[in-house]
């Protein structure tokens, strides 16, 4: 039996990188995958590429940082599918850059793209799993949400924040046996990297699909077990808390 059949995941950011490697992870796993992104030919690809591994999948183009587009999102994922067991808050932003030289709008951008985003979304969702008493919420963070790294300041407070975020939601949900987990990848070589770090070497760096796996590893666990954060790194990388 597939680890993940009769389920229904939503993933945002689900037209490439991180989000589109979950979004095959799922289906390979027999999900149901409800794909959120803003580009709508790369949400194709993502549904073709799951239509290709047998999996039933629903594009759906949104800006998570727009309230209206994510209820109008989440209200025809509902319909399509009837509930929602998985949200996974992936849709990232990445501007790295002294902090004297990030200019405001790209620092609200930072916050609205990697923090509201996944508020908005998660209260879009909530209602119909605290009403099915079950459901499973993983948020995508980052190492940089686990240590200080300069010029990575905007980028840094949004993935503090939502680890923040994970962690007083998962005690205020768990009375519904709703499980948060944060997600928290280093390095790993996806176009958001590219364009963020164009000069570093990433030939040693995660995948998407490492990442994937760890997000399949917390959508199938026990439900008398859980974690609250996830931190994984490259194999080269120093270990957190090690000098």
């Amino acid at each position: 039996m597939a680890l993940l059949e009769d389920k229904t995941a939503l993933i945002t950011g689900a037209g490439r990188g991180i989000g589109r490697g979950i979004a095959l992870a799922f289906a390979r796993e027999g999900c149901r995958v409800a794909l959120v992104a803003r580009t709508l030919d790369e949400l194709n690809e993502t549904t073709q590429l799951a239509a290709d591994l047998g999996g039933e999948a629903f594009p759906c183009v949104c800006d998570v940082a727009a309230p209206s587009q994510v209820d109008n999102a989440v209200n025809m994922v509902l319909h399509r599918f009837g509930h929602i067991d998985i949200l996974v808050n992936n849709a990232g932003y990445a501007c790295f850059k002294p902090f004297t030289e990030i200019a405001i709008d790209e620092w609200r951008h930072t916050l609205d793209v990697n923090l509201t985003g996944p508020f908005l979304v998660t209260q879009a969702v909530l209602p119909s799993m605290i009403a099915r008493r079950s459901g499973r919420i993983i948020n995508v963070s980052s190492v940089a949400g686990l240590k200080p790294i300069a010029e990575q300041s905007a980028y840094c407070a949004s993935k503090f924040g939502l680890n923040g975020f994970s962690l007083a939601l998962a005690l205020e949900l768990r009375a519904y046996d709703i499980a948060v987990h944060a997600l928290c990848p280093g390095g790993v070589a996806t176009r958001l990297a590219d364009e963020a770090m164009p000069e570093r070497d990433k030939a040693d760096w995660m995948t998407p699909e490492d990442v994937a796996q760890a997000a399949l590893y917390l959508a199938t666990l026990s439900p008398r077990a859980t974690t609250d954060v996830l931190h994984i790194r490259r194999f080269d990388s120093t270990p957190l808390g090690a000098s």
